[in-house]
């Protein structure tokens, strides 16, 4: 099991260096074999299958391991050791990956990039890469034959702002302090990228205390699977981070109160604003059972500053300012296929077009893509206003239904957003069909990761990668013996009326008081509540 993740996952780092975009200039491409695999459209095509046979062995490594956790085997029978294995198989598979290039995805040169602006001195909320390339350069492409730092950016993002918060660009100065390698840059951008994969090694299991889901469990289907190592750690996307500070803000707000918790919330803000939704679940995870509206109204006002307090303060101390405000609507200029209001408005102005209607371009989905967003603002004040408060599987609820919301409604969808909702969903006690959906969608948002929407025109790469992942998903998840192997998993997480306790484990256990939050259940030793 653990043999074959690893082996998987050196498929994906042998392969993503025949598909993956690389710096002109990288030592890498000069030697021979991998120059002339890479020259060529076979070449290409051998690696990115060999890249999807990786993924899926990583998968399959994934369900059987959440299988082995699920029967208790291989003595893992004690949550303890069993969320070890866990943490331990993650470990193993995301070693291989870590010196590999950005995989499926160019944002990791562009976070070199932005590092090194910050670095020299030029705002990365007022500059793009481009201000990095001498003007000698020029009319030549500058990502082709400026310094190495911009090589590999993608054109789209070459002459724009960053919308990321202050921590990651304040981090990629840093280390542009040190080097100017773009590769070296690249692996401390993903070192800090796993410290969100630590975080949630680490809340994950406490969160699933929650709710009586199995922590290992848990632990296995967010920090092991597919969507995590394709899209987090291999793809190299600060939304792991993000997602990362949030389960810990949950986490802490619990169990150290509201104040910790909500500077933690401003810490996953300062990676990127969504971050900050976590606030929902800290506002009603530490009032009372029972609060009154003006006791919530107060709570949620202190929350929302402290937090909002703590990202303009990171911008104050390290110098780079809030001029991620103005670039916040800067990934809403690309139209994402994920993107469920992207869809619905672009639908609306081409039927408008063909009926002659002589409306501007893009009116309906400008107006759909607002509708969205305000719809998931919303559901989000109506969460914080009526649910139930000083419960803790409610506020895990809450969050997770908030993150989703803003995530299917917002205006550009990636894969990688999916990251965000994923710890929240995998302790709660739900359904066995939406305990299968959950397993499916993590599984099928890693395996067509190559696929993203990076491969503009690549028309033979996207029909040899789709035709694989249609081979690979029957066989991980629709064949008797898959069926089989997920049957506990399943039987795991979801609610059983004949179990004792199914009210606790449901999310609706007795109301803990905030002062309170900090102490164990009189079952458990106080060293494993910390």
């Amino acid at each position: 099991m653990i043999t074959r993740g690893v082996g998987g996952s050196c498929l994906v780092l042998a392969g993503g260096l025949l598909t993956a975009t690389l710096p002109p200039s990288t030592p890498v491409l000069r030697i021979a074999l991998l120059e002339e695999l890479r020259s060529h459209e076979f070449g290409r095509m051998l690696g990115l299958v060999t890249v999807l046979a990786g993924l899926g062995l990583l998968a399959s490594a994934w369900i059987r391991l959440s299988r082995t956790i699920a029967l208790g085997e291989q003595g893992t029978a004690e949550p303890r050791e069993g969320v070890a294995l866990v943490r331990f198989a993650t470990a193993a598979w995301t070693a291989p990956l870590l010196l590999a290039p950005p995989l499926f995805s160019r944002d990791g040169w562009s976070y070199a990039a932005q590092g090194m602006l910050a670095h020299v001195g030029l705002s990365p909320y007022r500059w793009g890469p481009e201000a990095l390339v001498p003007q000698g350069f020029f009319p030549l492409p500058g990502w082709l034959t400026g310094p190495p730092v911009v090589q590999a950016v993608d054109p789209m993002w070459f002459d724009t702002a960053t919308p990321y918060g202050p921590l990651p660009l304040v981090f990629g100065s840093f280390a542009a302090g040190f080097t100017g390698n773009p590769w070296v840059l690249v692996v401390a951008h993903r070192c800090l990228a796993l410290v969100g994969l630590a975080l949630l090694a680490w809340a994950v299991p406490r969160l699933a205390r929650w709710t009586g889901v199995n922590p290992a469990l848990a632990a296995a289907l967010v920090l092991a699977s597919p969507l995590m190592l394709a899209n987090g750690v291999a793809g190299l996307h600060n939304d792991l981070l993000v997602v990362g500070l949030m389960a810990a803000a949950l986490v802490v707000a619990a169990e150290r109160g509201w104040v910790a918790g909500a500077v933690v919330a401003g810490l996953a803000a300062g990676v990127k604003v969504p971050g900050g939704l976590v606030c929902v679940g800290i506002v009603l995870v530490t009032l009372p059972a029972g609060a009154a509206l003006a006791v919530r109204l107060r709570r949620i006002a202190s929350v929302g500053a402290v937090s909002v307090g703590t990202l303009l303060a990171l911008g104050v101390v390290t110098g780079l300012g809030s001029g991620w405000a103005q670039a916040l609507l800067v990934p809403g200029e690309v139209n994402t296929p994920l993107s469920s209001t992207t869809l619905v408005g672009g639908w609306l102005d081409w039927m408008a077009g063909l009926v002659g209607a002589g409306l501007p371009p893009a009116t309906f989905l400008t107006a759909v893509r607002a509708l969205g967003l305000l719809a998931a603002l919303a559901l989000g004040a109506w969460v914080l206003l009526r649910r139930p408060t000083g419960d803790r599987g409610v506020a895990l609820t809450a969050t997770a239904l908030t993150v989703a919301a803003f995530v299917v409604l917002s205006p550009v969808v990636h894969l990688w957003y999916f990251l965000l909702v994923s710890p929240f969903v995998a302790v709660l006690r739900l359904p066995r069909a939406a305990v299968g959906a959950f397993v499916g969608v993590s599984l099928l948002t890693g395996l067509v990761a190559p696929l993203d929407s990076s491969l503009h025109g690549a028309y033979y790469a996207i029909v040899v990668g789709s035709m694989t992942v249609a081979l690979l998903m029957p066989l991980l998840l629709l064949t008797r013996g898959a069926r089989a192997r997920l049957a506990p998993v399943l039987a795991s997480l979801a609610p059983s009326d004949d179990a004792p306790g199914d009210e606790a484990l449901a999310g609706r256990a007795e109301p803990t008081r905030p002062a309170e939050a900090t102490r164990p259940p009189r079952d458990q030793p106080a060293s494993r509540a910390r």
